[in-house]
């Protein structure tokens, strides 16, 4: 039902971004990136099968099915209010889970423009960003087998208009491009530290926590 030459276009150009390997930035735009489904990963379209074998073929019969050359894009249809990004941490060896320690960039506020579908449903017309300021994030320390879970929390001033974002799902007010100002605090168990913002943003993420600015 999408108009075919907005069905792959962002809100903001994918091509200026040119992520940084090892980036958040570029985890995000592997994930979103436009897939050639060919050979045997080819579509099965029921109008080229109607086509091609009459409107009476059952298209449950694999003789009859007619296959097509298909594009697939994974993109942001409704921006949320929380962004919650979980990196997958672990990879296969042989019969076995390896865990990947390497550390993944990732900034205070980042814009999921270039990610969201032209025509995101609550992001008002004209708007070419979607920011959000991070919040939180989990570190895992340790192995697949065994480990401790801490996590980075920053304490900010309540905010009336993300609470409206939140529980009444309005669309934001302009809150500045800058991240919400706060706190930090590293939480292991009982025991809770104050640290810097460098400190957070040099841990090595396990889930991440954004709050919607704009």
């Amino acid at each position: 039902t999408e108009d075919p030459e907005m069905a792959f276009c962002t809100l903001a150009n994918r091509e200026d971004l040119n992520p940084e390997a090892g980036s958040i930035h570029h985890c995000l735009y592997q994930f979103t990136r436009n897939e050639k489904l060919i050979e045997t990963n080819k579509l099965l379209c029921d109008v080229c099968t109607q086509r091609h074998c009459g409107p009476k073929n059952n298209i449950r019969s694999e003789k009859k099915c007619v296959y097509t050359n298909a594009k697939k894009q994974m993109l942001i249809s409704l921006a949320p209010p929380i962004l919650t990004l979980h990196l997958k941490r672990f990879q296969h060896a042989g019969f076995n889970l390896r865990k990947v320690s390497r550390h993944i960039k990732f900034p205070e506020v980042i814009d999921l423009a270039p990610f969201c579908t032209a025509k995101c449903k609550n992001v008002a017309e004209g708007n070419t960003k979607v920011l959000y300021s991070l919040y939180g994030v989990v570190e895992h320390s340790g192995t697949m087998r065994s480990g401790h879970y801490t996590a980075y929390v920053k304490m900010r001033a309540p905010n009336s208009h993300f609470s409206d974002l939140v529980l009444q799902g309005q669309s934001p007010q302009a809150l500045g491009t800058e991240p919400v100002k706060g706190q930090w605090f590293h939480i292991s168990d009982t025991h809770v530290q104050a640290v810097s913002a460098s400190k957070v943003l040099s841990s090595q993420a396990y889930l991440l926590f954004y709050e919607r600015l704009l």
